[in-house]
C-alpha cells in the first residue's frame, strides 16, 4: 500500500530502537513493545509475551499495562475470563490517567455493563477524556479517523468511501497534473489534514493547493492562508502572508477566507484586535453554512466577545456546527448540557455528546492499522484491534468485531464459543443503532446461533430494525414472519403490507418481493378455490402447504412453462 507508507517504515525504525531501549529498561518502550506484541502491530503476535510484559509493569503501576490487562480479563484474551478482575485494572488505569481506561468505563456505566447503570459516573469518566481530546483538537487541528465498516465493504474495500485506493488516489494524481482543479484541492487538503489513508504531507499539500490557486480556486487560497497562519514544514508561520490569502479568498466570498480574516482580527493576527469586524466575517462564513465559521460565532455569544452574551444563541451555533460533526462545538454542548448553561441540565445528552468528542481521540488511529491487517489477511492482529476499540465503545469496531466472530476463521484461543461472542457484539452496535447489528440479531435468535431459537424475540428485533431504521431487509423478514405465524399470529394481510414496505423502502427488495407476493397470491387463490366447494379433491390434496414448502419449486415450474409457451409461440 502507498498509503501511510513513509509513516510504515518510520514506525518500522523506531520499533527496532524501541525493542533495544526496551532492552535497557525503558518502562516507556516496555508499553510500546507490549502492546506491538499483542496487536501484531509491527512486531511478530504473541499474546502470551505480551501478557508477561504487562504483568510486569502493571505492578510498577504502568496505567497503559493496566489497560492492557483489564481488556484481556474482560475478553478472555491470552488468559481467563474474569470481568471483576478487567474493573479492577481499568479502574486503577483510569486514576493512573489512563484516558482510554476513562472511555471504557464511562462505555460501561452507560450502559450498564458489569456495573449499575449509572450516566452520573459515565459523565465523570468520558468528561476527562473529552477535555484531553478537545485540548488536543484546538492546539493541533481534527483529522478525521477511518472507521471502514466491514459489514458494508461487500467485497470491495473501496466501496465504504473512507479509504482511497491506490488506483484511485493515481488517477486524481493524474488528473491533477492536468489541470483538474477539483482534484487539485481534494489532494491538497487531503494530504493537508491526512485523511481517507493519504499520508499527512504539507508540502505535497502547499503543491497542489498552489497550482490549484494559480487556476483560481477560492478554496485552496483560503486553505493556502491558513498553512501560513499555523506555519509548518512546507511553509513559514506569517499572518502577514496569510492575511494576502485570506482576503483573496473573502474577496471571492469564501468561507474559508472569511472564517481565516474573522479569525485573524478576534486574536489580532497580523491585524489589530477587532470584535465587530471578526463577528461581521464569522456571520457571512457561518450564512453560507461553515462550520468553523458557525463555531466561532457560538464562541463570542457564549463569552461575550463583542456581543452581549448569549447562551441560547451560542446554543444555536454550537448546534449547527455540530450537526457536521465540529469536535469542539460537541464538546462545548456537552459542557453546557452537562452543567445545565443555557438548557436544561440533561447528564445523558451530555454524556452522548462527551462519548462523540471522545471517539476522535488519537487511539482511533487503531482504525486504520486494523483494517490493513484485515486487508493483509492478518485476521488475528485485525480482529483484536477492532475488539480493544470496541471495548472503548465505537459502534464501528463491535460489528467489525462481531463480523470478524462470524465470518472469518481465528487461532486466538478464545474463552467462549465465537457466535455467543459475536452476539454479545451485535447487541451492542444494535443499542447504539446500527440496523444491521439489530436484523443481525433477529437473525441469530431466528436460526439459534450463540442462543436458542427464539422467534419472538427475533420477530421484536426485527420491528426494532423496522420501525426505528426503516430497514427494508427488517421489513421482509417481519413479512416472513407474519407469513408463517413465527414468534407472531399469523396474518397474510400484515405479511402482504411489510412486503410492500421493504419494496417501497429499498429498489434491491423488488425482486424477492415479487416472488413472495406472488406466492401469497397463488395461496390466497388455493384458499379461495378450496372453501368453494367445486371438488373434494382440491380439500384432500393440500396444495397450499405443498406450495408453502415448495413454493420457490413451483414458481420455477411455472415461469418455466410460461417461457416454453412463449418460445414455441415465436417460433411457430
Amino acid at each position: 500500500m502507498l498509503h501511510k507508507s513513509k509513516t510504515i517504515k518510520l514506525k518500522r525504525r523506531g520499533y527496532k530502537l524501541l525493542v533495544k531501549a526496551a532492552d535497557l529498561g525503558s518502562t516507556k518502550a516496555m508499553e510500546r513493545i507490549a502492546y506491538a506484541l499483542l496487536f501484531g502491530d509491527q512486531l511478530p503476535q504473541n499474546v502470551t509475551a505480551a501478557r508477561d510484559l504487562f504483568d510486569a509493569l502493571a505492578e510498577n503501576g504502568s496505567h497503559k499495562a493496566q489497560t492492557a490487562l483489564g481488556f484481556m480479563y474482560a475478553t478472555g484474551i491470552g488468559g481467563s475470563y474474569n470481568q471483576p478482575k478487567a474493573l479492577v485494572y481499568y479502574t486503577f488505569a483510569a486514576l493512573g490517567g489512563n484516558f482510554v481506561a476513562h472511555m471504557i468505563l464511562g462505555y460501561r456505566y452507560l450502559n450498564g455493563i458489569n456495573l449499575p447503570q449509572h450516566c452520573e459516573a459515565a459523565l465523570v469518566h468520558y468528561r476527562t477524556a473529552a477535555k484531553y481530546v478537545a485540548d488536543n483538537v484546538a492546539l493541533n487541528g481534527e483529522t478525521l479517523p477511518e472507521k471502514v465498516r466491514l459489514t458494508e465493504r461487500a467485497g470491495n474495500f473501496s466501496s465504504n468511501g473512507q479509504i482511497m485506493e491506490l488506483d484511485l488516489y493515481q488517477y486524481f494524481q493524474l488528473i491533477a497534473e492536468k489541470g483538474d482543479l477539483q482534484s487539485q484541492v481534494g489532494l491538497g487538503q487531503l494530504h493537508l489534514t491526512g485523511g481517507k489513508g493519504i499520508e499527512q504531507d504539507f508540502k505535497k499539500a502547499f503543491y497542489y493547493l498552489s497550482k490549484a490557486a494559480e487556476g483560481g480556486s477560492a478554496n485552496a487560497l483560503g486553505f493556502l492562508g491558513k498553512m501560513y497562519s499555523e506555519g509548518n514544514e512546507a511553509v513559514p508561520q506569517s499572518n502577514e502572508i496569510a492575511l494576502i490569502y485570506y482576503r483573496m479568498a473573502a474577496e471571492r466570498d469564501n468561507p474559508i477566507g472569511l472564517t481565516g480574516l474573522g479569525l485573524a482580527y478576534l486574536y489580532g493576527k497580523g491585524v489589530s484586535v477587532d470584535y465587530e469586524e471578526a463577528l461581521r466575517y464569522f456571520k457571512k462564513a457561518a450564512d453560507k453554512g461553515w462550520v468553523d465559521g458557525q463555531f466561532q460565532l457560538g464562541v463570542m455569544h457564549y463569552t461575550g466577545l463583542g456581543v452581549k452574551r448569549d447562551y441560547k444563541i451560542a446554543i444555536m451555533y454550537f448546534h449547527q456546527a455540530s450537526q457536521a460533526g465540529h469536535a469542539l462545538a460537541l464538546y462545548n454542548l456537552a459542557q453546557m448540557y452537562g452543567s445545565g448553561t443555557g438548557v436544561v441540565r440533561s447528564c445523558l445528552t451530555a454524556v452522548e455528546l462527551y462519548k462523540n468528542v471522545c471517539e476522535r481521540g488519537q487511539w482511533t488511529e487503531r482504525f486504520l492499522s486494523a483494517y490493513f491487517a484485515y486487508k493483509e489477511n492478518d485476521i488475528d492482529s485485525a480482529f483484536l484491534q477492532y475488539l480493544f476499540l470496541a471495548e472503548q465503545g465505537y459502534e464501528t469496531a463491535q460489528s467489525n468485531t462481531a463480523h470478524v466472530l462470524e465470518y472469518e476463521q481465528t487461532s486466538l484461543n478464545l474463552k467462549i464459543d465465537c457466535y455467543h461472542m459475536a452476539l454479545i457484539y451485535w447487541n451492542r452496535a444494535a443499542a447504539q443503532g446500527y440496523s444491521y447489528a439489530r436484523i443481525k440479531l433477529g437473525d441469530y435468535y431466528f436460526y439459534g446461533r450463540g442462543t436458542k431459537v427464539d422467534y419472538e424475540t427475533a420477530a421484536i428485533h426485527y420491528r426494532l430494525a423496522a420501525e426505528q431504521q426503516r430497514s427494508a431487509q427488517a421489513m421482509f423478514n417481519l413479512a416472513y414472519m407474519y407469513e408463517y405465524g413465527l414468534g407472531t399470529e399469523q396474518d397474510l394481510h400484515l405479511a402482504r403490507r411489510f412486503y410492500n414496505l421493504a419494496a417501497e423502502t429499498s429498489t434491491d427488495a423488488y425482486i424477492p418481493v415479487f416472488l413472495a407476493l406472488f406466492k401469497l397470491g397463488a395461496i390466497n387463490f388455493i384458499h379461495s378455490v378450496q372453501y368453494t366447494n367445486l371438488s373434494e379433491v382440491w380439500k384432500q390434496i393440500h396444495l397450499d402447504r405443498l406450495l408453502r414448502r415448495h413454493w420457490d419449486l413451483c414458481l420455477i415450474m411455472i415461469l418455466s412453462l410460461l417461457l416454453a409457451v412463449l418460445t414455441a409461440y415465436r417460433h411457430g
